[in-house]
């Protein structure tokens, strides 16, 4: 809701958080400079608290340094403020320029996980009609990428949780393998809190601090302390047989690959003491009502997709999934991670999860678009290969970044600055300047989440109304109003690209029709009169969202999975190293993460001055034996340094991390960037880069004036 109250009372909107995938609803009031934020009491996620962040929030709104006109890069070098007109017909006559001398395809684009199902679906659209270039990916595929290729391939659906998060309340046990819920969504927490926790994580974060059991695994062998828990699963008899057979298919060819993983070979190579993993199977397959989540730190490696797929085996073996009051779920990171790879920003896939390689997708999508299907380009690079492509022979020529910085985000970030700084445009649309809008040729100042209006889908599948609770600054434009007047002077039709969110969702309503994620029945109305609606929501007959009634998908899959016989997969999977492993030079595992006072790549919560004092800089995290046997100290600097490259970073010493690896969160910019030491090895299937390990040696670094 929006508006006045009584007389002096000030005018309050009521919207969702910024951040995390949560999506805690808010409650919005003052004018700009003095906007006051409180939790929404009935709101059944965060049930009237916040995390840090989200207190915070408002302070983004007024930064500083926003962003307030166009930038163009002057002859000297500098970025110089220009008019719209200006800015934008020199963006068009570029791209026209570099699509004539070098194809489609020499164009890119770069979107991102926190953009509203809006402007994620109106950039798919806009790269594949008004660019014609197959050449699109976002960030997401560096968050999600995993879990959506093992959860499709197992039941035949990507919903970060096929169930509302308020199911969790009633476990009697969860396990979280790589999710540090505390620090990274911390509302969570509330609905954990009847639960006994066996959390398998590297270190001891403040969600290990809370557990009944804690597993720590060396960096890269989840894999195997997986396998290990489904062999014990099996030969414990704790496996639902009867669910096995009536629910699921290829249980054997699964288990072959478990039967050589047992309790001590598991040990030997994890470090998780066997009586560990006896005790954490027999908490899971003893409890009436269970559920398995994963993070990132389970998916962001070159096996990620494998080790979800292990987790759900051993999901689906003790008969959690698709059961009421127990299942599987992934918990998605960015605040639309979940709708933002639904609607068609993603390589291979268009609204709706159709796909760009099936015919009768491309057709579907087509039509509502008003183009030829045979226009429509193929599936492009993922988001990493797209990125290490810019500026070669082969690759973009130009990259348009909408809601992302790669500098800070993207593995091996000095290969990516310098792929970045090789090209002959890089166009940068943010609302604050970011490090990747610092390279930009061009930059468009565009609104802040609380001057705009849109949906988002939070990572329980439910689609949420965000509100504009103040105007966008004299000056700044929506992202619809840029890619509208982008595509105008690229030829396209004004109607085609319409610029009310409202329209925009109306359209995407009809491409997601009959797909796997269908929005059909959703509205705007139906949202705005308080209905919850989780996806699948397909229209009735009369195709109207506002009249149909359908009640919308909480529980996906209580009656039968999305495979074409209703069963769920077991997916056959061993254990794998990671693609570099610590050796004599670089003896260390590094591992990377988020804390609780900053956001992803920190654009936003840097310019925060109470997350700034809670978080003001890049640490490593190393043990106290660690430390002396590398010549370190409490507060020193470090360096941390992989084949790929150095983070410098100061030294926390603590017991919460294991002797042999060491932690980096990845918020920070410039020589701290923990991305400056990641890899490009990518998982097969998802494309996921290896965040999570890397071999690194840390050394004394002197510190700097």
């Amino acid at each position: 809701m929006s508006g006045e109250g009584r007389a002096g009372r000030q005018r309050e909107s009521t919207t969702h958080c910024p951040y995390c995938a949560l999506q805690c609803s808010t409650v919005l009031a003052g004018e700009r400079g003095g906007v006051a934020v409180r939790p929404s009491a009935d709101f059944p996620v965060n049930r009237g608290g916040l995390c840090q962040k989200g207190w915070t929030a408002p302070s983004v709104l007024a930064a500083p340094d926003r962003l307030l006109t166009p930038l163009v890069r002057a002859a000297d070098g500098t970025l110089a403020p220009a008019g719209w007109d200006e800015a934008l017909d020199l963006v068009a006559g570029r791209l026209r320029e570099i699509r004539a001398r070098h194809g489609a395809d020499a164009v890119a684009v770069f979107g991102g996980g926190g953009l509203t199902n809006e402007k994620a679906y109106t950039l798919g659209k806009f790269a594949r009609v008004a660019l014609g270039t197959s050449q699109i990916d976002y960030n997401g595929r560096f968050c999600m990428s995993s879990a959506a290729a093992a959860t499709t391939a197992a039941f035949g659906l990507d919903r970060g949780l096929p169930f509302p998060v308020t199911d969790l309340d009633g476990a009697d046990v969860i396990l979280l393998a790589g999710a540090n819920p505390a620090e990274t969504m911390p509302p969570l927490m509330r609905h954990l809190e009847g639960a006994d926790l066996v959390v398998i994580d590297p270190r001891r974060t403040r969600t290990a601090e809370r557990a009944a059991l804690h597993l720590r695994p060396a960096p890269g062998t989840d894999l195997a302390l997986a396998l290990g828990l489904l062999h014990l699963a099996v030969t414990e008899g704790l496996v639902d047989q009867e669910y096995v057979d009536t629910r699921t298919a290829g249980f054997d060819a699964a288990w072959e690959h478990c039967t050589a993983w047992w309790p001590e070979r598991v040990e030997e190579v994890t470090g998780v003491p066997a009586d560990e993993l006896r005790t954490a199977v027999r908490m899971l397959g003893g409890a009436r009502r269970a559920y398995v989540l994963t993070g990132r730190g389970a998916e962001q490696h070159s096996k990620g997709s494998d080790t979800v797929a292990a987790f759900v085996n051993l999901a689906l073996a003790l008969g959690l999934p698709g059961r009421d009051g127990s299942g599987f779920g992934t918990l998605t990171g960015q605040g639309n991670g979940q709708g933002g790879r639904e609607m068609g920003q993603k390589a291979d896939q268009l609204p709706g999860y159709r796909s760009l390689a099936d015919p009768a997708d491309r057709a579907h999508v087509a039509a509502v678009w008003g183009v030829d299907a045979k226009t429509l380009p193929g599936p492009g690079r993922s988001a990493y290969e797209l990125l290490d492509a810019l500026g070669t022979g082969a690759g973009p020529r130009a990259l348009m970044v909408f809601g992302a910085n790669p500098v800070v985000s993207a593995p091996r970030a000095a290969h990516v600055t310098e792929r970045l700084r090789s090209l002959d445009l890089l166009v940068v649309a943010d609302f604050v300047p970011s490090e990747t809008a610092a390279l930009a040729d061009v930059v468009l100042p565009v609104a802040q989440w609380a001057e705009e209006e849109g949906t988002l889908t939070s990572l329980e599948g439910r689609v949420l109304r965000r509100r504009a609770h103040l105007t966008p600054p004299p000056g700044v434009r929506t992202d619809l109003e840029v890619l509208h007047a982008l595509a105008v002077r690229l030829g396209q039709s004004a109607g085609g690209f319409p610029v009310r969110p409202r329209e925009v969702f109306d359209e995407l309503r009809r491409a997601s029709a009959g797909a796997r994620a269908d929005y059909s029945g959703i509205s705007y109305a139906r949202l705005d009169a308080g209905e919850a609606l989780h996806w699948p929501c397909p229209a009735g007959p009369d195709g109207n969202g506002a009249g149909d009634g359908h009640p919308g998908t909480p529980r996906v899959f209580l009656d039968r999975f999305a495979h074409p016989d209703g069963r769920a997969r077991f997916t056959p999977v061993d254990h794998r190293p990671p693609a570099r492993e610590p050796d004599a030079a670089f003896p260390l595992y590094g591992t990377t993460g988020r804390v609780l006072a900053q956001y992803q790549s920190g654009a936003q919560t840097r310019r925060v001055p109470e997350l700034v004092a809670a978080a003001p800089e890049v640490i490593v995290e190393m043990h106290p034996d660690t430390a002396r046997r590398f010549g370190l100290a409490e507060g020193s600097m470090a360096e941390v340094g992989s084949v790929h490259g150095t983070t410098r970073a100061r030294v926390r010493v603590t017991r919460a991390v294991r002797p042999d690896t060491v932690f980096v969160p990845f918020h920070f910019p410039g020589a701290g960037r923990a991305n400056l030491f990641t890899g490009d090895a990518l998982d097969p299937r998802s494309r996921m880069p290896e965040f999570k390990v890397s071999a690194v040696r840390v050394t004394p670094a002197g510190e700097r004036p």
